[in-house]
């Protein structure tokens, strides 16, 4: 896929208000850097090989099936065991990862050429039938992330070549490659059922799981048949289940933890402070959100979600709990993806109080209602956003109670659709704006339009064209008018683009956060090993 540059330069523009501004200026944390970044390697030293890392997580990995997965937790350990042909960089550019790849002229037929010498992490090496066996087994399976371009066949045409042609043009195609889902393992499970390949997975990614409590810890050790030369630097990498994000940031700064995947923003100058500790602070592909649940009668009324979407000062939320480290959203595209419309003016409802009890007064439910707001527990953020949600819903005479789960039980709640409305993150796995609208537009997806059940004929119709455009002004004509009719409906609310913020000890160098998340653990090493 080409990546055009002047759409996405055009949209990364900034805008805040001078009010939020001033006030996001006078908050104590506002010292934090946005443009903090990976740990600096010590000056002039080469990496050293040798250590175990113990990062610390806030949820556990309780299945490695890379096709039935989507959740981070399990997603940022799948990838460190299965890779796939392509990948992308720290920018989002899509760049060759298994293999090398060719695209004929009418863009309908891909040819990949696997690398030299890659092997699985038993020594067995990777084949064309291999990767066949495993993209074939992610069409059948679909799964949470599945492959939905028109693929007609994929076969091995060659000692290491691969062939996957279309039946018509699909320009996310790539990008939709470049995921964690589509990772490739030994022709038929090397022999294995899949419950058996799957509790002990062999694949070609830097790390193999070592021992593994679903309820709890995750460690690995190296793979020591990397196709990456003299990588990973670390023998050992332990995920270490830590429920609550204070508990994190505090095993952290006493160096019983090597480094965290969550850093509080209320915290995130503190740690980048402290003389021990080193913030990690980069762009994300997330949006936090508000999600309404439209099997609810009360949320399948547009007035209501309307009226809440006025009610709600995304601005001040934003400056109040993001301590100047996230980016207010107008859209749900986040700017660090292609064909975000976030710079541009008037398309989200403004907070309003006045509209807001006007659209109410449209509604079934002119004199208010109450209602159930669900947050996953241990998320210090979301906790003071829901407070603000239920104080300003109070205002129109909407009566909010917050449910606080453990997180695993949050996600089972939602993905059974038992909730009411939620305070969520959207995440985007590739960098193609597909990704992210499909998710949470598709009526028909895995996720229902994000569990939101929303459903609009040209949104649908949009998205689909969207796949078939080539990249330029026509494709971003139609992201623009999907976020259009987004912000418009409301089937969730955009609050703010947060960073990604992590953290590690000083003796951690070379870690790099990509933006859906992930940390690429081969390239990191431990001073002093």
């Amino acid at each position: 896929m080409t990546r055009t540059t002047s759409p996405r330069s055009r949209t990364r523009r900034r805008g805040i208000s001078a009010a939020a501004a001033a006030l996001a200026a006078a908050m104590l944390l506002s010292a934090c850097a946005a443009g903090s970044g990976p740990a600096p390697s010590e000056a002039g030293a080469d990496p050293v090989s040798g250590g175990t890392l113990t990062f610390g997580r806030v949820a556990a990995v309780n299945d490695l099936d890379l096709n039935q997965q989507i959740t981070a937790n399990n997603a940022f350990a799948i990838d460190k065991i299965f890779e796939p042909l392509v990948s992308f960089d720290e920018s989002g550019e899509i760049i060759p990862w298994l293999a090398d790849y060719e695209v004929d002229e009418a863009g309908l037929v891909y040819t990949f050429t696997l690398r030299d010498g890659v092997s699985f992490s038993n020594g067995d090496p990777v084949t064309p039938d291999d990767v066949v066996f495993s993209l074939n087994r992610h069409l059948e399976v679909g799964g949470p992330l599945p492959l939905t371009a028109p693929i007609e066949s994929i076969e091995a045409t060659g000692e290491r070549d691969v062939t996957i042609t279309l039946s018509g043009p699909y320009t996310p195609f790539l990008s939709e490659l470049s995921g964690f889902a589509n990772g490739i393992f030994p022709a038929d499970f090397g022999g294995q059922t899949e419950e058996e390949f799957f509790a002990d997975p062999i694949g070609t990614g830097p790390f193999v799981v070592d021992e593994w409590d679903p309820n709890g810890d995750i460690s690995f050790v190296k793979n020591e048949h990397y196709w990456q030369e003299g990588k990973p630097y670390l023998d050992g990498l332990v995920y270490r289940f830590i429920a609550d994000d204070t508990q994190l940031r505090q095993q952290l700064a006493a160096g019983q933890i090597d480094a965290i995947d969550t850093v509080p923003a209320a915290n995130a100058a503190e740690v980048d402070a402290a003389a021990d500790t080193v913030l990690s602070q980069t762009e994300s592909w997330a949006t936090e959100q508000v999600f309404f649940n439209t099997e609810r009668e009360q949320f399948a009324d547009e007035h209501v979600r309307r009226a809440i979407a006025h009610a709600l000062d995304r601005e001040g939320i934003t400056a109040a709990t993001t301590f100047d480290t996230a980016e207010v959203a107008n859209v749900l595209l986040p700017p660090s993806i292609l064909y975000s419309a976030n710079a541009e003016p008037g398309i989200a409802l403004e907070h309003d109080l006045a509209a807001a009890k006007a659209e109410l007064a449209k509604s079934a439910y002119p004199d208010g209602f109450s209602t159930t707001l669900l947050i996953a527990s241990g998320n210090s953020q979301r906790a003071q956003i829901a407070q603000i949600v239920q104080e300003s819903l109070a205002e129109i005479g909407i009566t909010v109670e917050i449910e606080q789960l453990d997180i695993a039980v949050f996600r089972e709640r939602f993905f059974a659709y038992d909730f009411d409305f939620m305070l969520n993150s959207g995440q985007s796995d590739a960098p193609d704006p597909n990704g992210f609208i499909t998710f949470q537009a598709d009526p028909e997806g895995f996720s229902k339009s994000y569990w939101t059940h929303f459903t609009d004929e040209r949104v649908t119709e949009l998205m689909h064209e969207g796949r078939e455009t080539p990249n330029g002004d026509a494709r971003e004509a139609i992201y623009l008018e999907i976020q259009e009719i987004l912000a418009e409906q409301v089937p969730y609310i955009p609050l703010f683009f947060p960073s990604n913020l992590k953290a590690t000890t000083a003796e951690v160098q070379g870690f790099a956060v990509l933006p859906n998340g992930s940390v690429r653990f081969q390239d990191v090493w431990l001073a002093g090993s």
